[in-house]
């Protein structure tokens, strides 16, 4: 996986997710190079996960757990 840059997650385009509610409780994605990146909506500024994109695909495509 390529590292990813602190200044490519500031330029990403962040989306939310469709399965967030309104209360607050959201979790945003954006496609940077290499990778998936996924972070809280309520911060950020913090830290994001990466994932290489075969895996963001796989988990995606999973059925939603009970």
């Amino acid at each position: 996986m390529t590292p990813t840059t602190s200044a490519a997650l500031a330029a990403a385009r962040w989306r939310k997710s469709s399965r967030s509610g309104d209360e607050g409780a959201c979790v945003e994605m954006a496609v940077v190079p290499g990778a998936i990146a996924v972070r809280d909506s309520k911060d950020p500024a913090g830290p994001a996960l990466t994932f290489p994109p075969a895996a963001w695909t796989a988990f995606a495509a999973s059925p939603p757990r009970p």
